[in-house]
């Protein structure tokens, strides 16, 4: 599986932006996508997750209320609408894909990764 992210850019605080990411075959049934940031000298963490029929999703409390995942499988493609911006949204954002049995936020069950998309908030 191959994943290409997209979509990110500079936004003024309070804005919104919203990320794609292209998967090169199916996710539908196999694959729980999920999005991740990483902020210089932090670790990576998670943001949202979604499963493969879509009707169940996860996210992270920082984001939760903000940020909406969606996924359009007849597309292959996974968005990341983010809204209410802040300067802390402020990452390289990385989609990801696992076929992990349980859902999970834990990068380390994501087998398949991104290029990442970098997303600056301005204060």
């Amino acid at each position: 599986v191959q994943l290409q992210a997209s979509g990110g850019g500079l936004v003024q605080a309070g804005g919104s932006l919203r990320l794609s990411c292209a998967a090169s075959v199916s996710t539908r049934r196999s694959y729980v996508m999920g999005w991740f940031r990483q902020s210089p000298g932090k670790e990576r963490e998670f943001v949202a997750r979604i499963s493969g029929s879509g009707a169940s999703t996860s996210y992270a409390d920082s984001v939760k209320g903000r940020f909406t995942i969606s996924r359009d499988n007849a597309k292959n493609t996974v968005y990341l609408q983010m809204n209410s911006l802040k300067a802390e949204d402020t990452a390289v954002y990385y989609c990801a894909a696992t076929d992990f049995s349980v859902p999970t936020s834990d990068p380390t069950r994501y087998a398949y990764w991104g290029q990442g998309t970098l997303v600056t908030v301005s204060s």
